[in-house]
């Protein structure tokens, strides 16, 4: 005998989510669905698909009304529940900040969740999350409240995807996997960030505390020494010479050879010092 297990696609409702779920019910101005614990949502007309009936499971997005009354909705938000996204301010009142997140009601930022006070037009790295003691979805600039500053489960070398929260004396403090937070050093830069910026990198080290110091290049791992032969490959397979010297703009470093300038230039340094190269205003070229 055969046994197959199904698992019904509603078997977790999460609110500030997407979730699939089966409409059990149509009226005239909409369609109710299946929220499981969470009783019947309403899926209001303007968004039920066409031929829609009873029986038929939809992806949606569940949030509180203006009215504060649990809804679905087929229209994607900029950020979910236990995300982070850099957002905009456009009103500001008596419960706090309220940002614009792509959905009708705007998402509020309490004073007590606000780093410092937010201003209308400007825009803020916040975590969004669902508040169950007032049952409202809400979101805050105090990431280290929501987000873990240390970890046993990220490794130096592995690969992250990263978010530009806010600029310190030392560098760069960063969202990463919207699970924690890690400090890119301003030396490990190549190039100044934008807050809000997503992009790759890696871990660089765990320091004793647990603390995690970020990197966005491997190369930067690699050490010196691997840079340098790269550079020399770079120069065999140009024929020789090359324009990309210690003057040249960071960005077209980091095209090449995914490293800072202060890094390209150190490793410039050494091959010049064992005379591997030579330098002049315009270009390097290989010491034959």
């Amino acid at each position: 005998m055969v046994l197959s297990l199904f698992i019904w696609p509603n078997s977790m409702v999460t609110i500030g989510t997407f979730n699939n779920l089966q409409v059990v019910k149509q009226v005239d101005f909409g369609v109710y669905l299946d929220g499981d614990d969470l009783d019947t949502i309403l899926l209001p007309k303007r968004y039920v698909p066409t031929g829609c009936e009873i029986g038929d499971w939809i992806d949606v997005f569940l949030y509180f009304d203006s009215d504060d009354l649990l809804i679905a909705t087929t229209e994607k938000p900029k950020v979910e529940v236990g995300c982070c996204e850099m957002l905009k301010v456009v009103d500001i009142n008596q419960a706090g900040a309220f940002m614009d997140w792509g959905l009708p009601k705007d998402l509020l930022v309490p004073y007590n969740e606000q780093q410092k006070p937010m201003e209308v037009g400007y825009s803020y790295v916040v975590y969004v999350y669902h508040d169950e003691a007032s049952d409202r979805i809400a979101a805050s600039t105090k990431l280290s409240h929501h987000l873990d500053e240390q970890s046993v489960w990220l490794k130096p070398r592995q690969s992250v995807n990263l978010q530009i929260a806010s600029r310190t004396e030392l560098g760069y403090k960063a969202i990463i996997d919207d699970k924690y937070l890690g400090l890119l050093f301003r030396a490990d830069a190549y190039r100044p960030l934008k807050i809000g910026e997503r992009l790759p990198g890696f871990v660089k080290s765990i320091r004793s505390d647990g603390k995690i110091d970020l990197l966005i290049s491997q190369a930067t791992l690699q050490g010196g020494h691997d840079l340098s032969q790269q550079i020399v490959q770079y120069l065999i397979n140009q024929g020789g010479t090359s324009t990309l010297t210690d003057k040249s703009n960071p960005e077209e470093i980091y095209r090449v050879f995914k490293v800072s300038k202060k890094k390209y230039k150190q490793a410039l340094g050494n091959l010049y010092k064992s005379k591997k190269i030579t330098i002049s205003s315009q270009q390097i070229q290989i010491v034959e």
